[in-house]
C-alpha cells in the first residue's frame, strides 16, 4: 500500500484571467514563468500535504498547480496517508502552533514515535520519486518530518507553514519544540506573516507569501443571481421552487460545466429562509478555533436586542465524515448541535446548521460560492486564524465581512473600510454590535463590500502568489 497518493491536477491557461487581472499582471506572471521554465529545466516542483479536500491548502493547490502546469512547469501534488493516531497528534500540533492547548494531550516521546512511524514510509517513497535538484514544498506540521530525508537526498526542501501565532506562548513553544528536530536544518521556509516565524526558523531564510484565491475556481467564480438562487434552493438552503438544471450550473476546473444536484444535510426546527431573508453566514470547518458556537451566541445577543431585521443565521461546514485529517470535527459539530437544541424555539427557528456534501469537491465549492454570494453578512469569528481564506473569498464576492482582529485577517481587513473587525472574539456582544451596524446601514455595508473586492483584486489573487514563488526558487538556486 502506497504511503503517498498523487492528486491529479488539470491544466489551466492564464488567458482566462486577462479580463479580471489585466494585461500588466498577466505579463508579469508570464515573465516569471519564463524564468522558472529556464531555471527548472527538467526538474519537478512537488507539493506535499495531508488532504486533497476540505481545507484552504488543498483548494489553493488545486488551482495554483493547474496554472503552473499551464505555464509549462512540471508541478505535482502528493498527499500523505495517515491514520487516526497520526492525525490526533498533528491536530494537537495545529492547536499548539496557534498558541492553544487543544485537547491538552501531551506532545512527548509516544507522540513523536507515532509521528515518525507514519512519515517514515512516505519519506522513503518521496525520496525515490524526487530527484536531486527538484523542489519539494512541504505544507504544515503534517509534513515537517519528511524534511531531513529529503535534504539528505539532495532535494531542495521548503517547509511552508500556513498557521502560526502572533504572540509566543507556552503552547506554541511546545509545538515548535516538537517540530524543531525536523526543521532546524531546513534551508528555506515560507510563512503567511512575519510574526509567525519562530526562532527555530528565524535564520534569514524565511520568506513571507500570503495565501491567495483563484477568481475562476468553482468557489470564487462570479455567478448570476438566478444561479445563486437555483443552487441554494436545490440544496435546501433557502425556500423556493426548484429551477431547471441550467440554474444550478457552474464551471469546473477543466472548463467543463458542472451542476449542483445534491442536497445539504440541514438541521433546523423551522422553515427554510426565503430569498429575501437577510442571512448572516459563517462557512468553516467544524473546528474549535473557528468558534461556530460563539457565532451562535453573538447572533442570539443580536436577536435579543430586537434589532436583527429578521435576519437568520447559517453555520455551514463540511460533512464531518469527509475530512480525514481533522479528528475533532464530529465532537465540535455535536457540541454546536447540543447548544442549538437548548435555545428557545423562536430563536432556534432562525438558526440553521448545515453539513455540506463533500462527495464532489467542486460541487461543494459551488454551494459555498452561492451561499457567500447570497449572504447579507459573512462572519469569520475565529479565536485563532493563520490567514483566513474564507475572509478573502467573501471579500471577493463583495460581501461585508465581520471578522476577528487577529492573524492574517488583519492583513486583509482595514476596519470600517474593507470589513469590520471585532477585537475580542470571545465577547458575543461585540459580534452583535457589528452585525447590527451593518444590518442598520445597508448602503454602508454595500460600500464596504465593493472596497473589499478591490482589496482582494489588488493583493490576494493567485498570480501574485505564483510570481513570489518564482522569485523564491530563483533565490534558492542562486545560493547554491
Amino acid at each position: 500500500m502506497s504511503a503517498l497518493d498523487e492528486v491529479r491536477v488539470g491544466v489551466q491557461t492564464l488567458d482566462r484571467l486577462r479580463l479580471i487581472l489585466g494585461e500588466e499582471s498577466i505579463d508579469e506572471t508570464l515573465r516569471a514563468a519564463a524564468a522558472m521554465q529556464k531555471l527548472l529545466s527538467k526538474r519537478v516542483v512537488w507539493n506535499v500535504n495531508s488532504t486533497a479536500a476540505g481545507g484552504g491548502v488543498a483548494e489553493m493547490l488545486q488551482s495554483l498547480l493547474g496554472y503552473t502546469r499551464g505555464l509549462g512547469i512540471n508541478s505535482r501534488w502528493l498527499v500523505v496517508e495517515g491514520n487516526d493516531p497520526f492525525f490526533r497528534v498533528t491536530k494537537r500540533l495545529h492547536h499548539a502552533l496557534h498558541g492553544e492547548a487543544g485537547d491538552g494531550s501531551p506532545l512527548g516521546a509516544a507522540e513523536r514515535e507515532i509521528y515518525e512511524e507514519t512519515l517514515r514510509p512516505a519519506a522513503l517513497e518521496l525520496c525515490a520519486l524526487a530527484r536531486p535538484g527538484d523542489f519539494v514544498l512541504l505544507h504544515d506540521p503534517q509534513t515537517a518530518g519528511l524534511a531531513p530525508a529529503l535534504m539528505e537526498a539532495g532535494v531542495h526542501a521548503i517547509w511552508r507553514c500556513h498557521i502560526g501565532s502572533d504572540d509566543p506562548s507556552p503552547h506554541s513553544e511546545l509545538g515548535w519544540a516538537f517540530l524543531a528536530p525536523y526543521l532546524q536544518n531546513v534551508r528555506h521556509y515560507v510563512f503567511s506573516r512575519s510574526s509567525y516565524v519562530p526562532e527555530v526558523c528565524d535564520h534569514g531564510k524565511s520568506t513571507i507569501i500570503t495565501p491567495s484565491i483563484d477568481p475562476l475556481s468553482a468557489k470564487n467564480q462570479d455567478l448570476p443571481a438566478e444561479t445563486v438562487l437555483g443552487i441554494l434552493v436545490q440544496t435546501g438552503l433557502i425556500e423556493g421552487p426548484l429551477s431547471n438544471g441550467d440554474a444550478c450550473s457552474f464551471m469546473r476546473h477543466d472548463g467543463t460545466p458542472g451542476r449542483v444536484s445534491r442536497k445539504a444535510d440541514i438541521l433546523r426546527s423551522g422553515r427554510a429562509p426565503d430569498r429575501n431573508t437577510p442571512l448572516v453566514v459563517q462557512v468553516s470547518r467544524w473546528d474549535p478555533l473557528k468558534d461556530m458556537a460563539g457565532v451562535m451566541d453573538g447572533f442570539t445577543r443580536l436577536v435579543e436586542t430586537g434589532a436583527s431585521h429578521d435576519a437568520e443565521l447559517v453555520l455551514a461546514g463540511p460533512d464531518v465524515q469527509s475530512v480525514a485529517d481533522d479528528p475533532e470535527g464530529r465532537r465540535v459539530f455535536e457540541d454546536v448541535v447540543e447548544r442549538w437544541r437548548a435555545l428557545p424555539p423562536p430563536l432556534r427557528d432562525r438558526i440553521h446548521l448545515v453539513s455540506l456534501p463533500m462527495d464532489d469537491v467542486q460541487e461543494n465549492a459551488a454551494i459555498v460560492n452561492a451561499l457567500q454570494h447570497h449572504a447579507s453578512i459573512v462572519v469569520q469569528k475565529s479565536l485563532r486564524e493563520g490567514f483566513g481564506l474564507t475572509v478573502t473569498e467573501a471579500m471577493w464576492k463583495g460581501r461585508p465581512v465581520v471578522a476577528s482582529a487577529l492573524g492574517g485577517i488583519l492583513d486583509q481587513i482595514e476596519d470600517g473600510v474593507t470589513g469590520v473587525l471585532i477585537h475580542d472574539p470571545r465577547n458575543p456582544d461585540q459580534l452583535a454590535i457589528a452585525l447590527r451596524a451593518l444590518l442598520d446601514d445597508r448602503s454602508g455595508a454595500e460600500a464596504i463590500g465593493k472596497r473589499a473586492r478591490e482589496r482582494v483584486r489588488e493583493h490576494f489573487l493567485g498570480m501574485k502568489h505564483l510570481v513570489r514563488y518564482a522569485r523564491l526558487f530563483e533565490k534558492i538556486e542562486n545560493e547554491e
